[in-house]
């Protein structure tokens, strides 16, 4: 769903009703309007115009998920800031079935049917409600590098869109238990089946999504399946070669420098990444640290270094 223009009206002045209305003030309010611009029976010039832009706010505001997106829309444009809706506002295509689009998207005389009574529309008589299944809910998780790595079990606090007592729209804070997949990635998926929109006339209910994010490692960097780190070594181990031992995520290994290492040389180890078929490779990231030159033994030592390679020019390969 696109976000509405920032200088249309609001839904809640297309629909004459207040932004705290409850959803039966605002179900009443559409069929109101509805009859009174639909296309059949108005003889406004802007009649077409006017029952779509009715149909868009009751479709915006009816469903709570969608509704809450919208009053965050709002409140983020009262703070001066721009226009970018939430992940749900995007993430609730129209047509799933829960019962937001079961005005709208409608066939004219099925519209004439559902507000007059059977027959009325031209489609016969009225057909029996039939059972929809509950929309799917979206939302977003951030998990560990080590919940991917070795997998893990979660228990999960979310806020979800309810319509409450008093027919107004708010949040309740659910709790669920999740597991994490060993090897899933940033951007994937995990659904929990029924978590989602109940259905309507006994339709199954709708499953919750969430798109999982990675939190940052302070050590290893995440690239698809495969890991990365800076591996530093001291001048002597990247020029003679040295065997050391560094880390990886199944624990500590150790690692042989081949002499004559370079800064930036990577390193692979094979199948030491995210588990998966195949699992993805660390790679260790060749560095070089220079001990300080603080005292007069070791400035003696980096002097001596210097008269060791008199030819050496360190900014050859500028021309220099």
């Amino acid at each position: 769903m696109d976000a509405p223009s920032r200088h249309a009206p609001t839904h809640y002045a297309t629909l004459g009703i207040a932004a705290d209305a409850t959803q039966a003030q605002v179900k009443r309010a559409w069929r109101k309007l509805a009859r009174q611009f639909h296309p059949d029976v108005s003889k406004e010039p802007d009649a077409v115009a006017r029952f779509q832009a009715i149909a868009a706010a009751h479709t915006a505001l009816i469903d709570p998920e969608r509704r809450a997106a919208y009053d965050a829309l709002l409140q983020r444009r009262a703070r001066g800031e721009p226009d970018e809706p939430p992940p749900a506002w995007a993430g609730r295509p129209p047509g799933h079935g829960d019962g937001a689009e079961q005005d709208d998207g409608m066939a004219f005389s099925d519209f004439f049917d559902t507000m007059f009574g059977p027959g009325q529309g031209g489609a016969g008589p009225r057909r029996r409600t039939r059972a929809r299944p509950g929309a799917d809910q979206h939302g977003n998780i951030r998990i560990s590098l080590d919940d991917t790595l070795a997998g893990a079990q979660r228990q999960v606090t979310l806020d979800v869109p309810v319509v409450g007592a008093d027919g107004r729209v708010g949040l309740q804070r659910r709790q669920l238990d999740l597991r994490i997949p060993a090897g899933i990635r940033s951007g994937q998926q995990l659904r929990l089946a029924g978590q989602g929109r109940p259905g309507q006339g006994g339709g199954a209910a709708g499953d919750l999504l969430l798109t999982v994010e990675i939190a940052p490692h302070p050590v290893f960097r995440l690239d698809g399946r495969d890991l990365s780190f800076d591996l530093p070594l001291a001048p002597w181990e990247a020029a003679l070669g040295a065997s050391i031992d560094t880390p990886t995520p199944q624990g500590m290994v150790h690692l042989q420098i081949p002499p004559g290492s370079a800064p930036g040389r990577r390193l692979r180890l094979k199948g030491r990444g995210l588990p998966g078929q195949p699992a993805g490779d660390l790679y260790a990231v060749l560095g070089i640290r220079l001990p300080p030159a603080a005292t007069a033994d070791e400035q003696g030592a980096y002097g001596a270094m210097a008269a060791a390679f008199p030819g050496f020019n360190p900014r050859q390969v500028l021309g220099a």
